[in-house]
Order: C-alpha cells, then structure tokens, then sequence
C-alpha cells in the first residue's frame, strides 16, 4: 500500500488516541494491513535523524524496504512503512 499525507496523518491521530505498545502497533496493522509497522522507542532511532511527525509522546519516522533491505527515508513517496517511537518524559 503506497503511503501518503492522509495515512500518516491517520495514523498519527490513532497513535495519539492509544498508549503505545507492541499491541497497540498490532492493532495499527490491521487497521492499515499494507503497510509496515516498527515500534520502538525514540532512543532507538539515529539522533541524526529528524521524524517527519511529532505527536505527543511519540515521534513517527518513515522506512523504505527497496532491494530486501529496510532503511530510514524522509521521502514519503518511496516510504513503505512507519515507525512509532515513544518520546519519554526523562
């Protein structure tokens, strides 16, 4: 499922409405079955990287799986997937 401006945005209002987890990200992969969910937390993802869209308490980063390998993009339109990485407090 080729991603855009209206899936990341419906995924971030979900992911605000939920207390992120591993079963909250299963939950977003049926909501959305062609697209691939990672959840992590924000110290996880490269500090050189900046998230697309910040939510409260999470931050979202897009991810490409072009030639079998998955990386890190900005690039909404070659993006296959979202990762959701929780923003703690501390």
């Amino acid at each position: 499922m080729p991603l855009d401006a209206d899936i990341l945005a419906a995924v971030a209002a979900r992911a605000a409405e939920m207390d992120l987890s591993e079963a909250s990200v299963t939950h977003l992969r049926r909501e959305w079955p062609g697209v691939h969910f990672t959840f992590c937390g924000e110290d996880d993802v490269p500090a050189r990287l900046s998230p697309v869209l910040e939510g409260q308490g999470f931050n979202l980063y897009l991810v490409n799986n072009a030639d079998h390998c998955v990386a890190f993009t900005g690039d909404l339109e070659i993006a296959t997937g979202i990762v959701l990485a929780t923003v703690s407090e501390d």
